[in-house]
């Protein structure tokens, strides 16, 4: 056990950066490819560009408001209604809002429909 009152300086400022250090994130995600996501209120599609243990970074993102039959938008790529936000925006999704994600096998939407 460890004696808080007799840690050095030197020790102190070990743990500090210990704890300063990024910490690795398990998941089953893939850097790099497109993703069709459903959180509690929205869905989404776009290219997942970074993990954090509490959110999912995309771009070339859109907002998906209206898919149509499920199984169809998925295996066909077509969407009712979408809304693309900014080419320069990133855009985060905090995991804890998620439903579902899959791998988006078809093409980014770019415009508004």
């Amino acid at each position: 056990m460890i004696n808080i009152d007799e840690l050095t300086i030197k020790q102190i400022k070990h743990i500090q950066s210990l704890l300063k250090a990024p910490i690795e994130v398990s998941h089953p995600y893939e850097i790099g490819k497109n993703y069709f996501i459903r959180t509690v209120t929205h869905h989404l599609v776009g290219r997942l560009i970074k993990v954090t243990s509490k959110e999912l970074v995309l771009e070339e993102a859109s907002w998906i408001a209206d898919d149509g039959r499920f199984h169809d938008a998925l295996k066909n790529g077509i969407f009712n209604e979408i809304e693309p936000f900014p080419q320069d925006l990133s855009v985060i999704v905090g995991r804890g809002s998620l439903i579902d994600c899959v791998i988006w096998r078809h093409s980014l939407p770019k415009d508004q429909k």
